[in-house]
């Protein structure tokens, strides 16, 4: 009888940890890039960004100004960047199967090309030639 209390606490335990491990997994969206509408959802969307590291994988410190700038991606293939000061226009291709998002200035004769790292319906990173990460959240 003395061994069915210990069998049922080493039971609860793995429990325990078995959905500890299963909640850690699903919360986890790194590497998880789905389709081309999460970055526009039904016509458009807004993206913030929440956090920025250099090539070394060190937080890169945001100015305020930097804190205001937005993101909005359109359905249409275009997007407006939007600071305190400026705004630029442009209009983007999106490879799912490649992960990678181009970025092209209206006038411009250069396009920035972004590795996605994970486009959710909520979080967005992209990651320069560099190895740098901005990490976007939607509005």
């Amino acid at each position: 009888m003395k061994k069915l209390p210990l069998v049922a606490r080493s039971l609860s335990l793995l429990l325990v940890v078995f959905a500890t491990l299963l909640l850690a997994a699903c919360g986890n969206d790194k590497g998880k890039v789905e389709g081309v509408n999460m970055l526009y959802g039904s016509s458009s969307k807004v993206w913030k960004t929440a956090k920025q590291t250099d090539a070394a994988g060190d937080k890169v410190q945001q100015t305020a100004a930097q804190e205001d700038e937005t993101l909005h991606i359109y359905a249409n293939n275009t997007y407006t960047m939007t600071g305190a000061t400026s705004s630029q226009q442009g209009k983007f291709m999106f490879d799912q199967a490649g992960k990678t998002l181009t970025m092209t200035p209206d006038g411009g004769t250069q396009s920035n090309t972004f590795t996605v790292e994970t486009l959710t319906e909520k979080k967005l990173t992209l990651v320069g030639t560099t190895g740098a990460k901005l990490m976007l959240e939607a509005e």
